[in-house]
């Protein structure tokens, strides 16, 4: 697990997947030739409805049939900002007996990889960094965050504007909040032909989710603080 610190801005790729399982609220599992959506996920994640496990070591259950599943997963901006999507993740591994999307407990699979895809590329996910990764604690509740600040608060983004360095280019149309973890608020900024997206790293990363508030708070003042700079910082 990647210890804490101020340095630290971004989430590593194991952190990311992590978090899309369970705020997921949707997956398709194919497995055995059979394509099924799972719709059913709020407050369980994909993980409410698999458990994963590394390949066995027993030989005799090795030998054991195995069923091929891949599990799909897409991370989908909770704002109406341009472009919404903004990973996919996919899951492989084996089932010891087909899948069933009407079983009541949770369906154990075999691990095979992980694979993150967005802007930045691919990354593959082992076992051992997923279980070695604590989960976001702003994770599941990310997009009601982002959706209050957009409903209820948007004359606060041109405020979080003046954080961004360089200032914004000429012709910038709008900006919404995209993304939120423990380490901060991702602003997109969306011009007539593009867009770009945009870090505003918190003080320090986030281990609860009440630390979350108080975190935006934080930018707001250092914003309106830069409003007025011939004035003592506080």
């Amino acid at each position: 697990m990647r210890p804490f610190s101020s340095r630290a801005t971004t989430p590593t790729a194991a952190e990311r997947v992590r978090s899309i399982l369970a705020a997921a609220h949707s997956m398709s599992v194919v497995s055995d030739g059979l394509h099924t959506e799972v719709r059913r996920l709020d407050g369980t994640g994909a993980m409410g409805h698999f458990h994963l496990h590394a390949p066995a070591e027993d030989t005799s259950a090795q030998s054991m049939a195995r069923i091929p599943v891949r599990l799909e997963l897409t991370d989908i901006a909770p704002t109406p900002v341009r472009d919404r999507l903004r990973a996919r993740v996919t899951v492989t591994g084996l089932l010891a007996a087909p899948y069933s999307a009407e079983a009541t407990e949770s369906t154990c699979m075999e691990f095979g990889q992980a694979v993150l895809e967005d802007a930045e590329g691919r990354s593959y996910v082992t076992l051992h960094a997923l279980e070695a990764t604590e989960l976001d604690p702003i994770a599941t509740s990310e997009a009601g965050m982002l959706t209050h600040l957009v409903d209820d608060h948007s004359e606060l983004i041109p405020l979080l504007l003046r954080l961004i360095r360089p200032h914004p280019d000429r012709g910038m149309l709008r900006a919404l909040p995209v993304a939120m973890d423990r380490y901060g608020l991702t602003l997109r900024l969306e011009y007539p032909r593009t867009h770009r997206d945009v870090r505003l790293p918190f003080k320090t990363p986030v281990t609860d989710i009440d630390q979350a508030g108080p975190q935006i708070h934080a930018l707001l003042a250092t914003a309106r603080r830069l409003s007025h700079p011939n004035q003592l910082l506080a």
